[in-house]
């Protein structure tokens, strides 16, 4: 069997792009297309050294994984850990589906043609059988990822809160919102945006009604009790949201929350309660809103 090189690097390079793409619409990523190219061709030039060579260490299994970090790095360039191991495993679970697909597929047109080589498998077929395989492939991964994206209750994005400061403990209903990325600027932890009337259980009237004051460095209209108290746990913390690009939260850091729904409670430490002083909502549903990556 005869099997040209640019075919095969042709061949990988479409069927790579093509995932990575798929890659970007699960994740919502906008991506210069140079760069998923770029990621392309590094896993087509893989190919291509796995093919020509002998060499056993193409088949293994670590350097496979040094080869897909590199590829998601260069394609999306993540800013920090967390977000490498979400796009990566995002890129894992696309690839096993584009394969499946397309060894099936491959090997249903012209199974008499596939080599099996460094564990890549090669072929004389043609383009339009990797193409036909690729776009079959990207059509089951989008439609796969929508229907779970929708079997995913409105409810479960509902969680009941306790936020516990001193000792003290208030309860509300709290919402999972992914747009939430607020964190504090100086430690980094995540932050629980909570309406003002819903803290006074556990926050001093004088410190609830005096945000403003507080936020402007006017500190003389609060006892020395509490300020004694709680001054030492508020945090002045920034935000920008539609309409306020540079707006200020006061945040406390509490003892700790509790996450609860009917099957489990979940209790979290590292967090910081930053106290909004307008209703989130215009029916009441729920007081606060939480970054689903704290649960």
């Amino acid at each position: 069997m005869t099997i040209y090189i640019d075919v095969v690097f042709i061949e990988n390079l479409i069927m790579n792009f093509i995932i990575l793409i798929a890659t970007c619409i699960i994740l919502k990523l906008k991506v210069m297309k140079t760069r998923i190219f770029l990621g392309s061709c590094i896993g087509a030039i893989y190919t291509i050294m796995a093919y020509i060579t002998s060499s056993k260490i193409f088949s293994n299994f670590l350097l496979k994984i040094i080869l897909s970090i590199l590829i998601v790095y260069v394609s999306f360039y993540p800013q920090n850990f967390k977000k490498m191991w979400k796009y990566l495993i995002v890129f894992y679970l696309t690839s096993f589906i584009f394969g499946g697909v397309s060894f099936f597929l491959i090997y249903v047109i012209k199974p008499q043609n596939i080599l099996i080589r460094n564990g890549l498998f090669l072929g004389t077929y043609t383009l339009k059988t990797v193409l036909l395989s690729a776009f079959v492939a990207l059509g089951i991964v989008v439609v796969a990822f929508k229907f779970i994206k929708s079997r995913i209750s409105k409810d479960d994005l509902y969680k009941n809160l306790n936020i516990i400061i001193d000792g003290k403990k208030v309860n509300m209903d709290v919402m999972l919102d992914t747009g939430n990325t607020l964190k504090d600027p100086i430690s980094q932890k995540p932050v629980v945006i909570v309406e003002r009337t819903s803290m006074y259980g556990v926050i001093p009237k004088e410190v609830l009604d005096n945000i403003e004051n507080i936020l402007g460095g006017d500190i003389e209209k609060i006892s020395n009790e509490i300020k004694e108290r709680y001054i030492k746990k508020l945090k002045i913390l920034p935000f920008s949201s539609l309409g306020k690009e540079n707006g200020m939260l006061l945040g406390i850091q509490p003892d700790y929350i509790e996450i609860e729904n009917e099957e489990n409670k979940k209790k979290v430490e590292d967090v910081i309660i930053g106290i909004y002083g307008k209703s989130l909502t215009k029916d009441g549903k729920y007081k606060a809103l939480m970054g689903i990556d704290i649960i």
